[in-house]
């Protein structure tokens, strides 16, 4: 099997039949032990209570009682057993699980490496994406540090090498993400009183991995992620509905530079803006009909300075600058958008028809704000005409 990340995955190959993939709920944690497992369970077994078909594809439980209780009465598909390396290890028996076909299955650990001979993929987030297709809903859970983009922050933190990973494509699919959050402390109490690890473990763990410090890290981690899978949905769900103004859920900035040589000055307040607000920076290339070869240059320049500040880039062309700006601002929902100012020598002289009389009051009644970058030393008299 090889999964298209690329695939839309709520679309049918042909116009007007329905696509049987399931849908994918996915309770993502910090660390083991703060209760992503327990959630999985409880879900399924409220979900059952309602009414839905619900089995229990694979889960590990850890030797923890409490979690075991949790099952209660759902059906559990049988694992296969594997002989490896002279040892025998279970593993979850997708075809029976393809067999039997519920409306949902519970499969723990996303990130899990199979045990050759045990199946036909290499890793469980492959045989979830085969229930997927084939219709079955799926509850799974993950540790972010097993995330691709995550792990090899999480190996700079901790000095603990991730071996298990889960392509971000395949995370992103997720219908629905849960953080099930905890404490640094309420974790390494946990760890004390033996509900994570077993006691010959406990010390090792505490001086370890568990440390405060990297709990802390990891937790952090795991908050930001979901926050940032929580604001695109947002802003997908505001594109889709056309929503005309600006919703302050999050500041976003956004920097305008069409060539001229106070543009880098603009660019570096723009991230040092940015920087100070813990946000990302888009820089919008804009040019005004065609562009001539020194200004394709001086742009392309601009667009390797952004590039160093860790800023995105957007080449605009707009006969309508003011609302062109607009427009895109309020399509990316942009707080606050940068710019180089004209000198004081032309401020009083701005024409009404002016590209910055008119992007003034547009911006406002999109509830941007709007920053007018003075002219450093080198750029001084240098602004263009607005």
């Amino acid at each position: 099997m090889s999964p298209d990340p690329h695939r839309d995955a709520g679309s049918g190959d042909v116009e007007g039949v329905v696509d049987p993939a399931g849908k994918f709920r996915l309770y993502l944690g910090s660390v083991a032990g703060v209760g992503k497992t327990c959630a999985m369970l409880d879900e399924g077994w409220r979900r059952a209570q309602r009414g839905a078909d619900v089995v229990v594809g694979f889960v590990e439980a850890h030797g923890r009682p409490k979690t075991l209780e949790l099952v209660k009465d759902l059906e559990v598909i049988p694992r296969i057993t594997v002989e490896h390396r002279g040892s025998r290890f279970e593993e979850m028996d997708l075809d029976a699980v393809l067999a039997r076909h519920p409306d949902v299955a519970l499969i723990d650990e996303l990130a899990h490496t199979n045990v050759p001979g045990a199946g036909r993929h290499e890793k469980r987030w492959e045989d979830v994406l085969e229930l997927l297709e084939a219709g079955v809903s799926v509850i799974s859970t993950l540790n972010v540090q097993h995330i691709e983009s995550i792990a090899d922050a999480v190996e700079s933190i901790t000095g603990a090498a991730v071996r298990e990973r889960v392509p971000d494509w395949v995370v992103r699919r997720a219908d629905q993400i849960e953080l099930i959050d905890s404490s640094p402390e309420q974790l390494r109490r946990r760890m004390l009183h033996g509900n994570i690890y077993p006691e010959h473990k406990v010390a090792d763990a505490l001086q370890g991995f568990f440390k405060t410090q990297n709990l802390s890290a990891l937790r952090e981690l795991a908050l930001r992620f979901v926050a940032d899978e929580t604001d695109e949905d947002l802003l997908e769900h505001l594109s889709e509905h056309g929503v005309a103004s600006v919703w302050e859920t999050k500041e976003r900035v956004m920097a305008i530079v069409t060539g001229e040589p106070a543009d880098e000055h603009v660019v570096h307040r723009a991230a040092r803006i940015a920087m100070r607000l813990k946000t990302s920076l888009e820089v919008v290339l804009l040019t005004e009909g065609e562009r001539s070869t020194r200004l394709a240059e001086r742009l392309a320049a601009l667009s390797d300075v952004a590039s160093d500040v860790g800023a995105a880039t957007t080449e605009l062309t707009a006969e309508d600058v003011a609302r062109t700006v607009t427009d895109l601002a309020v399509r990316r929902q942009i707080t606050q958008l940068v710019l180089a100012a004209p000198p004081p020598s032309r401020l009083r002289g701005l024409r009404r028809s002016s590209r910055l009389v008119r992007l003034l009051p547009l911006a406002a009644s999109a509830g941007i704000d709007v920053h007018l970058i003075a002219p450093n030393a080198e750029t001084k008299g240098t602004a263009p005409e607005d």
